[in-house]
């Protein structure tokens, strides 16, 4: 029996694909490739094109004998997504739409659900819960909130879901073999780095005057490997056949982003090129969860830390300077 990823060689899906080969599980990845890479999944199964092409997903499922389902594919620029409300609408949320049925029609009943906290919106208080209500405040974020109202419709078909709402995923393996390719990315960490290993550019502070201990914001990151642990701990809460579920999957603890800086710089020993800016809009001060419901129902928390999350990355962009495209 088979677990299909979708979205598979993208930065967190490739992380759950290796957990899930070091545990022995069966694995298939579809993925379309636009913001993933086919040397990031090793040599998996792995069947290049769009989860909205029903057909495919369905000869997929068949093929391999696909039992369960981890969906990532989708696109995740929140800049991007007020620009182009439709495009990101229909990837997301159509995509989803015809994924699923695909899944329903093929026989399977567990989904785990790439989310975001971003659906909170700005919170009026800290740390967030998963009763904190949603106000989402860009186009990626609302798609994401769609998404889990439409999974919620979905159990009457037959198909159970974990959502994972994910705070500030971060790091790389911690044996050094994958990655955040910084190509493909715009959060801090890849910046910081790439501004600091090859001093071609410089960092961008947006922000330094929030009511946070430093005046920059505060987020709260978590390592990859720890986060794909949480997907494996989903994928077997579904198992237990105690139905469908909406879980925060973050730390608990906020670090600003000067902190995040000094971290690098004391790991690296090197300084980060960076430059003051104003705020970017819709920037919150501080995002932080409160993980108790996860431990409780998951049997998950997250076991690294910041220094593990910047140390990993450093490593890796060192060794891969040129992430996964050709030297």
């Amino acid at each position: 029996m088979t677990i299909l990823v979708s979205g598979g060689a993208g930065y967190i899906g490739s992380h759950v694909v290796k957990l899930l080969n070091e545990l022995n599980q069966d694995v298939v990845v579809l993925d379309n490739l636009y913001n993933g890479f086919r040397a990031s999944i090793g040599s998996n199964n792995f069947v290049e094109g769009d989860v909205s092409d029903e057909a495919l997903v369905e000869d997929v499922c068949g093929t391999f004998k696909v039992t369960k389902a981890i969906h990532f594919a989708a696109l995740k620029s929140v800049g991007e997504s007020m620009e182009q409300p439709h495009r990101y609408y229909e990837w997301n949320v159509n995509g989803t739409v015809k994924f699923t049925r695909a899944l329903i029609k093929s026989g399977v009943s567990k989904l785990v659900f790439s989310s975001s906290a971003s659906v909170y919106g700005t919170p009026e208080t800290m740390p967030m819960t998963e009763k904190t209500p949603r106000n989402p405040e860009s186009v990626y974020a609302a798609t994401k909130a769609v998404m889990e109202e439409f999974l919620y419709f979905c159990r009457p078909l037959g198909l159970e879901s974990v959502c994972l709402r994910y705070f500030n995923a971060a790091g790389a393996s911690m044996d050094c073999t994958i990655g955040e390719d910084w190509s493909a990315t715009h959060n801090l960490i890849p910046r910081l780095m790439r501004a600091m290993i090859t001093k071609n550019e410089t960092l961008k502070l947006f922000g330094t005057d929030y009511p946070t201990p430093d005046g920059t914001c505060v987020r709260d990151y978590i390592h990859v490997e720890d986060l794909a642990c949480a997907h494996v701990k989903a994928l077997d809460y579904l198992d237990s056949g105690l139905g469908s579920l909406v879980v925060n999957v973050g730390t608990g603890n906020g670090h600003s982003v000067r902190e995040v800086v000094e971290m690098a710089e004391k790991i690296s020993g090197q300084t980060v090129p960076m430059i003051e800016t104003g705020r970017r809009p819709g920037d919150p001060p501080a995002i932080f969860a409160d993980p108790t419901f996860a431990k409780e129902k998951l049997n998950w928390q997250s076991q690294l830390n910041l220094q593990d999350i910047v140390r990993s990355s450093y490593e890796w962009y060192v060794a891969n300077p040129f992430g996964y495209s050709p030297q």
